[in-house]
């Protein structure tokens, strides 16, 4: 069984983290379906990556595009430094660290970018042995969290200079700020509290989280709401409740324009919220992505096949639970 090492800066050394309890994975317990569809689709992200370790496809070359196909390595539990994707991993590390600014260590043209690239050096830091993986984090983090300081509404938006803010956007620099924080990084309370705050008043009555207000819900920003919520281990209220009651009304509903981000986050809103829902979920989903892999294990959908391969895969990373972000 593959074995992959985190050694989580002040949390702990892993010498087998398996055997330490962190790491959920039991080869035996994964359907056999899950492991060849994860298993194309690393396959497929591995040949088509560039020698300058992003994708030349669509959004490929985004940096928070690579992000997500590192994690997807990672969350396969492939091990970053002997491992057959080793190689992928290192150059797509080197990618998104080449993108950052050395100004304000912004990464990318977007928040979205941004945060999705921190979210993998997080979930690389103490894993991938690279010189620079560091202080990149760490200049990352200080971008969301100085954005945040400007944003009159507690959250997030396109820019780092943004005064409005959204759900989706805000949503994944809370996740990227709690993946820095399991790797060991100094995350202040009350930037998590603020960003929980924006987002809860874009809740409805219904527990639908509307874009950027209460107004039309939408599952995929339920999903996103309800996740920041459970990292956050707020899971006692009865807004949040009322969204978990909301996403188990939706479970059949798929996102017409980013349907893998919808996959990506209902994945582990359900998980982190009710095993027994995200049973049922990941069941129907296993199904409905074996139907539309391509031979050559990738994705369709209108971001380009590295995004739609790596959002499909994450969606299903909640089998294997290497990642640190996947620990209840």
């Amino acid at each position: 069984m593959k074995r992959l090492f985190f050694i989580l800066t002040g949390i702990a050394t892993l010498a087998d983290a398996n055997a330490q309890g962190l790491l959920n994975r039991q080869d035996d317990t994964i359907p056999a379906q899950v492991e060849l569809i994860y298993q194309r689709g690393l396959r497929y992200l591995a040949e088509r990556q560039t020698e300058e370790g992003a994708w030349s496809d669509g959004t490929g070359s985004e940096p928070g595009v690579v992000g997500l196909c590192v994690a997807a390595f990672l969350a396969h539990g492939e091990d970053p430094k002997n491992g057959p994707y080793a190689e992928n991993i290192r150059k797509g590390i080197d990618y998104i660290i080449s993108k950052q600014s050395s100004v304000n260590g912004y990464i990318g043209s977007s928040m979205y970018n941004h945060a999705f690239a921190t979210k993998a050096l997080a979930e690389s830091y103490g894993v991938v042995d690279h010189p620079k993986l560091a202080e990149s984090l760490k200049q990352a983090i200080e971008l969301i969290l100085s954005a945040q300081k400007r944003n009159r509404f507690g959250g997030w938006r396109y820019t780092p200079e943004s005064r409005d803010a959204d759900t989706t956007v805000t949503g994944c620099q809370i996740v990227s700020l709690f993946a820095a924080r399991n790797a060991g990084m100094t995350i202040p309370d009350e930037a998590i509290k603020k960003g929980l705050s924006y987002l809860s008043s874009c809740r409805g009555s219904d527990g639908g989280y509307g874009y950027t207000s209460s107004a039309g819900g939408k599952p995929t920003l339920t999903a996103i709401g309800s996740l920041c919520l459970s990292l956050a281990k707020e899971k006692d209220s009865k807004g949040y409740k009322a969204s978990l009651a909301y996403l188990k009304k939706n479970l059949d509903y798929r996102d017409r324009y980013y349907p893998y981000y919808y996959e990506y986050y209902m994945a582990q809103a359900l998980f982190h919220a009710d095993e027994e829902t995200w049973n049922e979920w990941n069941t129907r989903n296993i199904r409905y992505l074996g139907t539309i892999q391509s031979p050559g294990g990738s994705f369709p959908g209108n971001q380009g096949p590295a995004f739609s391969t790596a959002g499909a895969l994450l969606s299903l990373a909640l089998n294997y639970r290497y990642l640190p972000i996947y620990e209840k």
